[in-house]
């Protein structure tokens, strides 16, 4: 039986070996960490002209922008149409002044973890860090107050409760890519695991 249009529709949005799901799962390393609005802050700091220091306060009145995009766990589910709200990547990295020779981004979250990515996928277009999801403020499984979204990798790099992110010249593997996952993690190349970086 052919498939209909919006089935066929929804496949081409669904990167190899993943399922679509209408809810959305909670990964987490670690317990939720607790926020208080009154400490928390995020730093920027590495190779750029200007380091910053944002209260949450100072954060949450940065223009706002609105992303709606697809979100892929290596986990093999997939949630489409998600709606987030927070500060596009690019306004942060130009507030701080990147300098020319930073290519790559390290970061860090509250709880420990850390991921690293490739400056320009940290400046796509589609990159923010999102502290709304789907009309509401992000709930702190999901990541609340901060959460990094970067829809065109893994949801593994889109780090959630941000703290601190740093511009570097050289790629330094975060939590995940030193135990075994792969240091990029596009969905649409199945690059799920380190050992598929020899094969490229």
């Amino acid at each position: 039986m052919p498939k209909s249009a919006a089935s066929a529709a929804a496949d081409s949005r669904l990167p190899p070996g993943q399922t679509l799901v209408t809810n959305f799962p909670v990964l987490s390393y670690g317990p939720t960490p607790r926020f208080d609005p009154a400490t928390w802050n995020l730093r920027v700091s590495g190779l750029v002209e200007r380091p910053l220091v944002f209260t949450w306060n100072q954060f949450r009145e940065l223009p706002r922008t609105t992303q709606l995009a697809d979100f892929h766990c290596v986990t093999s589910w997939s949630r489409f149409d998600n709606r987030w709200e927070g500060v596009k990547t690019r306004l942060v990295a130009e507030l701080a002044g990147v300098k020319a020779d930073a290519r790559h981004v390290f970061v860090r979250c509250d709880g420990g973890y850390t991921t690293n990515l490739p400056l320009a996928e940290f400046l796509a277009e589609d990159a923010l860090l999102a502290y709304r999801h789907d009309g509401r403020e992000l709930e702190p499984d999901h990541g609340w107050p901060l959460r990094l979204v970067v829809p065109k990798l893994y949801a593994w790099k889109s780090a959630k409760w941000v703290r601190a992110i740093e511009f570097t010249a050289r790629d330094r593997r975060g939590f995940w890519e030193v135990r075994g996952y792969h240091n990029h993690g596009d969905p649409w190349k199945e690059e799920r695991y380190s050992f598929q970086e020899d094969d490229e």
